[in-house]
C-alpha cells in the first residue's frame, strides 16, 4: 500500500505486517458513504468502513478496497475517548481481516480473536467487533 496523504502513513505499518500485496484506501465522509452502501450492499446508510476485496487469482491483484468514513471516525473516537488515529487504525484492521477472508458474522470468533491479537500488537485501543458486544 502507497499512501500519498502522509498524515495516513501510520496505516503503511499494519497493512505491511497483514499482507504484502497492495491495497486500495479511500476516504470519503457520511454522504458518500451512505452512497456507496446503498449502491454496492442496497442499505440506505451510513456505515463507518467497507470492504471490497479482489479475486486471488493472480499475485499482482491488489488485496482490495478499503473505504473509511472520515466524519463517523472523528465521531467514534471523541465518543470513545481515543484518537482519531487511533479509530482509523481499528477501522483499518477491521477491513483488512476481512479482505483477508475473515467475517465476523459467519465465523465462530476467529476474526475477533485476530482482531485483538493485532490491537494488543499495535497497541490500540477496543476493537469494533469487542465495543459492539458489550
Amino acid at each position: 500500500m502507497i499512501l500519498s496523504d502522509e498524515k495516513y502513513e501510520f496505516l503503511e505499518k499494519i497493512a505491511n505486517f497483514l499482507s504484502p500485496k497492495d491495497v486500495e484506501l479511500v476516504f470519503v465522509d457520511s454522504q458518500e458513504m451512505q452512497e456507496i452502501n446503498l449502491s454496492q450492499r442496497n442499505q440506505n446508510k451510513t456505515t463507518d468502513v467497507l470492504s471490497f476485496p479482489l479475486e486471488n487469482i493472480d499475485e499482482n491483484i491488489p488485496l482490495g478496497s478499503i473505504v473509511i468514513n472520515t466524519e463517523l471516525a472523528k465521531e467514534k473516537a471523541k465518543e470513545f475517548g481515543h484518537s482519531y488515529e487511533e479509530e482509523i487504525s481499528l477501522l483499518f484492521i477491521h477491513a483488512m481481516l476481512h479482505l483477508l477472508g475473515f467475517d465476523h458474522e459467519k465465523d465462530n470468533g476467529e476474526m475477533r480473536k485476530k482482531e485483538e491479537e493485532l490491537i494488543k500488537y499495535f497497541k490500540l485501543p477496543k476493537s469494533l467487533i469487542i465495543r459492539t458486544m458489550d
